[in-house]
């Protein structure tokens, strides 16, 4: 059976645009690849990080609203993602003592793990892995849920993964989930939390997670496998630098399956990625004025 490879992005909400940038360049250590604008709502930025290329499974990307009230991680909601790093020792010898919480050091089914909080508060994982190449890739993405059982049989069940690790804390559980096949950005974590607030969307959370299809026949087939399921999806969307369909996974988070083609040099040379502003054919017209209603962003060279 085809399976999904692993991560290809996560998108979340911020604040201000600038407290974004540093954030995620100046203390995750995060490259913009790309700045654009969001496609319902052209006066907002779109911004995308990844390492120097932008590969699949090191992309993150935020909606940077400077008057969204805070949001709140809940079931139903991806609540974190980890950045899986060769040394963790020289990643927090770097940080300011601020971006480290008193309570911030600990171990997930026995690797260690430091939690960040951006200025918004979005969660942020860093996880110590020996072997992973960099500090740019996804290690995990950790998914709130009142029931882990739906979620966990569909992707199991249907999208391929494995289950090959559990344990329970105070008041919860969490359920490791991971993609077969050795690529980067594999895992997936469900946990359940006992008394758990309802979601509120918002500054500081994550809005979707995205899966990798390393072709567009891949990403149709998905679209039969899991409508066959009882999982339909949107129809496929052309987002410029990959294509994606949609769905709510049972436990009510909003998945993608996006393509890895054609990337994020298709409109910007390999090597300047994220210095100019690209907008969607659609809104070329209206560069001008959306040029002007955007913040002006400083970026770390």
């Amino acid at each position: 059976m085809t399976t999904i490879p692993g991560l290809h992005h996560v998108t979340a909400i911020s604040g201000p645009a600038q407290a974004n940038v540093d954030f995620v360049t100046r203390v995750l250590g995060q490259r913009l690849i790309k700045k654009t604008v969001n496609f319902d709502a052209p006066d907002t930025y779109h911004l995308y990080y990844g390492d120097a290329s932008g590969r699949p499974g090191s992309v993150l990307t935020f909606f940077p609203f400077a008057d969204a009230a805070p949001g709140r991680a809940g079931p139903g909601m991806a609540e974190a993602f980890a950045y899986a790093v060769p040394d963790l020792g020289a990643i927090i010898d770097r940080l300011e003592p601020a971006a480290i919480g008193p309570d911030a050091q600990s171990r997930r089914f026995g690797a260690k793990v430091v939690t960040l909080h951006a200025p918004d508060g979005l969660v942020v994982d860093l996880i110590e892995d020996a072997q992973a190449p960099d500090a740019h890739g996804f290690h995990s993405v950790t998914l709130n849920l009142r029931d882990p059982g739906p979620t966990a049989r569909l992707m199991t069940g249907v999208m391929g993964y494995v289950e090959t690790a559990h344990e329970t804390f105070a008041g919860g559980e969490r359920l490791r989930l991971t993609a077969p096949g050795g690529a980067e950005a594999a895992i997936v974590d469900l946990v359940r939390r006992d008394g758990a607030a309802p979601a509120r969307p918002g500054a500081g959370t994550i809005h979707h997670v995205a899966f990798r299809a390393p072709t567009g026949a891949a990403q149709l087939d998905w679209r039969e496998r899991l409508a066959a399921a009882g999982h339909p999806t949107t129809p496929v969307i052309d987002r410029q630098y990959f294509d994606a369909i949609y769905f709510r996974e049972p436990g009510g988070v909003l998945f993608e399956i996006a393509t890895d083609a054609p990337g994020f040099a298709v409109d910007e040379d390999p090597g300047h990625l994220g210095q100019t502003l690209k907008l969607p054919p659609k809104y070329e017209a209206m560069r001008d004025r959306i040029e002007r209603a955007l913040p002006v962003l400083t970026v770390p060279a």
